[in-house]
Parts: structure tokens; sequence; C-alpha cells
């Protein structure tokens, strides 16, 4: 195990695209940490810079405190584990697991050891026979973990090993590499486009955008205290609404007023008066996730008259079992989704008073990364980050 540190990191292809811009973590010793974000984003880039399948245009790239920067791949002490399993497909398991300590010129009863226990913490002992043709996708995908687990690495790097898989093989397998992490407690550094799969598996989620840290922190943090517009877009399901529009903090509270005739009017916590008063009258955007909406009752009449309510027309909704999404307008015609119990009565092409924690939304500037108003402001880090 080791810790990996990414300093100043930048990629600079030939064409003069900068596909990461000045990356900067520190990876603890036995963390698991996610890479997530849009396709473009830097993220598998990133990844490749770490194993050396990739050259690194400035920074440093450092494992177990040695800079690696010109290190062969195959001598960074690294196992990678690739979206297309990259199995030898005329071998069979047994073969595929052992081809790297055979390289090293292990002991045979070493590698036995090694695959033998690998095989038992996977469930694939009884595949040690078969060619990888004779396997599912999921058969696939442990056998090449596997392959990682017997070189026994400092760190696992994994490039988005569960996308070729089907839905509910995905959640399953995701749960076995959780669990299989807490085993071993190595060092990994796991890339996806799923948010949900970042948000389940990493003790860190660097959310990246346009080769740029976005936010690096805990799931939760992530999660609650979006550093901005971007990654409370990206990050949650559904995805956060946004509506357009201004604040005023008069004697009768702090309120934000939805743009458009008859727009959306409602009351902000005062805790937030401190933060946003200096932006009085500017245009902002008001982030309330779909879970903040509450479903029509008789009290929602009496909180949109105390501003904590919002009238909505209804156009689509869509049964989840014990939840439901409804896909409502607000009166200034900008699309939300609400997500509410099952039971609530909820019927297309309806009009209905929804209440709005307004405790759990955000104040953000404008503009797709526009900064969140409402959290308090970390301190400019002097060293990579890391949690």
């Amino acid at each position: 195990m080791a810790e990996v540190v990414l300093d100043r990191v930048r990629k600079v292809y030939p064409n003069g695209h900068e596909a990461v811009k000045e990356f900067n973590l520190r990876i603890p010793d036995g963390q698991f940490v996610v890479l997530v974000g849009p396709s473009g984003c830097g993220k598998s880039t990133t990844l490749r810079m770490v194993a050396g399948l990739e050259d690194i245009t400035g920074g440093t790239v450092s494992i177990g405190g040695r800079v690696v920067n010109e290190v062969a791949p195959k001598d960074r002490d690294i196992a990678m584990v690739f979206q297309n399993y990259a199995l030898y497909p005329h071998m069979s398991v047994y073969k595929n697991m052992a081809f790297a300590l055979r390289l090293r010129r292990m002991p045979k009863d070493e590698i036995d050891r090694r695959i033998n226990e690998a095989a038992r913490m996977l469930g694939i002992t009884e595949l040690m026979d078969r060619k990888p043709r004779q396997l599912s996708g999921g058969q696939r995908q442990r056998v090449a973990v596997g392959r990682a687990i017997v070189r026994e690495p400092k760190a696992f790097l994994f490039d988005e090993p569960l996308s070729n898989l089907d839905a509910k093989l995905r959640v399953t397998t995701r749960a076995e590499l959780k669990a299989l992490h807490q085993r071993l407690k190595t060092t990994t550094i796991y890339v996806t486009h799923d948010q949900e799969e970042a948000m389940t598996l990493g003790d860190i989620v660097v959310v990246m955008a346009g080769g740029v840290i976005q936010q690096a922190a805990g799931a939760f943090e992530v999660y609650q205290k979006p550093t901005n517009r971007f990654v409370a877009s990206f990050i949650g399901m559904p995805p956060m609404n946004f509506l357009e529009g201004t604040i005023d903090a008069g004697g009768d509270g702090l309120f934000f007023h939805e743009e458009g005739e008859g727009g959306a009017r409602l009351r902000l916590p005062e805790a937030w008066a401190a933060r946003v008063a200096d932006h009085a009258g500017e245009p902002l955007s008001l982030g309330v996730r779909p879970q903040a909406f509450e479903a029509p009752t008789d009290a929602t009449s009496r909180a949109e008259r105390e501003g904590r309510g919002v009238r909505l027309r209804v156009g689509v909704v869509e049964p989840l079992g014990d939840q439901m999404d409804a896909y409502c307008t607000t009166p200034g015609g900008t699309p939300v989704i609400c997500r509410v119990g099952a039971m609530s009565g909820l019927r297309a092409q309806e009009e209905a008073v929804f209440a709005v924690d307004t405790e759990r939304a955000h104040l953000f500037a404008p503009g797709e990364f526009g900064e969140n108003l409402t959290i308090e402001k970390p301190e400019p880090a002097e060293e990579p980050a890391g949690v």
C-alpha cells in the first residue's frame, strides 16, 4: 500500500489541447478515491498518467514517496483493471491470473498460493480451467480483478470497470468491489462517469470538468455542500433543479423571486443573509433538489402563504415503487422534477401546491460553474488536497 500524490500535474497533447490542468490531489494510504465527471473531463487521462500509459506534460506523480514520472509502467508497482477486461483469449483463467507473476519468475508454490487465495475471495475457484469466451461478463470482470489482486501492488487503478455490465450486475459487482477494498485496504483510484457509482464507492469523490478538479471531498459533503453549480447539477439523482431570479432582504425576511411574470416567491433561511446580502438584486440561481419538495397536503397551502411553498403545474408522473417523480412547471415557466411518495395522489395535468425545504437549497452565482454562495468557503490549500 502507498500514498499517491499528484502535484500540479498537466497533460497537453501535440495539437495544443490541455486535457488536464494543474491537477493537485493527495490520496492517503489505503483510501478508495473515485474520479468522476462527464466524457472528456480528463479523468481517464489522469488515471493513465498515474499508470504511466500517458506522458506527463508538467508536475509530478508520486507513489509511495517515489516520483514515477520517468518510471516505466511495469516498474511502478501498480495494477490496472480496464473497461474491456483485457484478458488473453487463448489462456485459461488460471494462466491469465498467473501471467504477470510468471514474468517475475516467482516460485510456482507462491503463484498457486496467491491465485487460490484471490479465487476464493472472488468466488471464481471453479472457473480456473475455463477460457474467457466461456465466461459471462461478470465472471470476466472478477478474473480481471483477480489478476490485479495477485500482484499485491501498492495501488489499484480501475478505468470504468463496470460499464460493460448490465444494470443489476453493476450493482452487485459494485458491492463486491467495496467489500474487497475493505478487506485489502489497498490504495485505489477508480474512474467512472456514473455519479451513483462514485457516491457509493468513494472514500473521496473527485468531481472533474474541463480538466480541472471542481471538488474533492467525502461523498456526503459533495452532495450536501457542492462548491459550485456544476457539482450540484452533476451529483444527485434526479439532478438538482435550478430557478433563475434575484433575492431581496427586506424587513419581512430574505426572499428569492423567480424571474418571469408571476414567478415563484420563496422565503430563504435567515442564516444565509450575512453571506448573500451583498448579492441582492443580482441574477442568481436557486438550486433545489427534487427530494426537497413535499407533496401537496392541507399544510402545503399554508406553506405557500408563508412563502415556503410554490404552486406547480404537474405534467407527467413516473411511478418508482414507493416513490414517484413528478415533472412540473413553476409559475415562471421553469421545468422542475419533484420526487415524492407514491401515495401522494398526484395526477398529470393538474395544479398543486408543493412545500419547499429551502434549508436544503443553495444559491449560486451565474454561469455553469457559478460558486455556491450559501456555504462557508474552505481555506486555500498550500499543498495537494486530500481528505
